[in-house]
């Protein structure tokens, strides 16, 4: 815990001595070089999505707009130096889904997001895949939970890493459907697949843009899917609130932020011009191949999804005894 607040006290302490002082005006806005800080490493799905959008940003603005990757502590290293940046519009922050799950598993951040943090927009919905190995015999929902009904504590499931989204549906799946799984973390879902793709690992919950490369050539078996709606591409696997069981149906999310403070019409000018860029038929195809969901909505309905979806992950976390260790 005090390593945790070390690191972060010096990454804000870092961002506020870098932190240019620039004037800034809707008018005039972008008067100098934009930095998007994303706070996971380069080549994930959330470097990729804030490169889309950061280039396309640049094109209309006429000015920089640099993506850095600032990393650790499951995003709060990134998320404490956008917070620390002056509020001007000209530090932007790339969130995920953990940016409203954090305050459930931790008691200590220097930082409250819905407080500390202007929304600008969500970018994009992601759902998480559940997934067998081949070797499983179940090839459907009902079977696999059938099956592991009758063999306690024999199945494994893999998850990107503990306190992670992917192993709260875990947890999810084995309360609500009365199931004995036992837990296995991954540093990350690259070594999770690997395992799985090998033979080493029965079960996993995936996110749908680290999984959507291997979907082809019946590498694995889908079952069921997050979210209130079956995915275009996954037309056969249904949703987990389809076969009744209760508390998948939050999707996880990218979404834009700007330090809290920034001026209003600052704020609506950045949020429309990301909608303008979501919209486009070139984006909308990028981010289809990685298996996501557009959305380029408003700064408002980031809002009301942010407090709404901060309730339903902190009971979910609660109901499974869920603690970022």
């Amino acid at each position: 815990m005090k390593r945790f607040a070390t690191i972060i006290a010096a990454s804000l302490l870092a961002a506020a001595m870098a932190a240019p002082g620039v004037a800034q005006t809707a008018a005039s806005y972008p008067n100098n070089a934009v930095k998007f800080i994303v706070p996971f490493p380069a080549g994930g799905s959330t470097d990729i999505v804030s490169r889309v959008i950061g280039q396309h940003l640049s094109d209309t603005w006429k000015q920089p707009v640099v993506v850095e990757n600032r990393t650790g502590a499951s995003g709060a290293i990134g998320t404490s130096s956008a917070i620390a940046a002056p509020a001007d519009g000209l530090t932007l922050l790339m969130g995920i889904t953990v940016l409203i799950q954090m305050p459930h598993l931790k008691n200590d951040l220097p930082y409250d997001a819905l407080r500390d943090l202007a929304p600008i927009s969500q970018i994009a919905l992601s759902t998480d895949l559940l997934v067998v190995a081949n070797s499983v015999p179940a090839n459907t929902l009902e079977e696999f939970i059938a099956l592991v009904k009758a063999n306690p504590k024999k199945y494994t499931y893999g998850s990107y890493g503990n306190a992670t989204s992917s192993h709260i549906r875990g947890e999810t799946l084995n309360r609500e459907a009365g199931l004995d799984m036992v837990h296995v973390p991954y540093r990350g879902s690259a070594p999770m697949l690997a395992d799985l793709l090998g033979g080493h690992l029965p079960v996993a919950f995936v996110d749908v843009g680290s999984a959507y490369s291997h979907l082809s050539g019946n590498k694995f078996k889908v079952l069921a899917v997050s979210g209130t709606k079956r995915l275009s591409f996954l037309p056969n696997a249904p949703t987990m609130a389809e076969r009744g069981i209760k508390g998948f149906e939050p999707y996880g999310w990218f979404a834009m932020f700007v330090k809290a403070g920034t001026p209003k019409d600052i704020v609506d000018k950045i949020s429309k011009e990301v909608g303008r860029v979501v919209a486009r038929p070139d984006v909308q195809a990028r981010f289809t191949e990685l298996g996501l969901i557009p959305v380029g909505g408003t700064a408002e309905e980031l809002a009301v999804a942010m407090k709404r979806d901060s309730e339903i992950w902190g009971q979910l976390i609660k109901s499974g005894g869920i603690k970022l260790e």
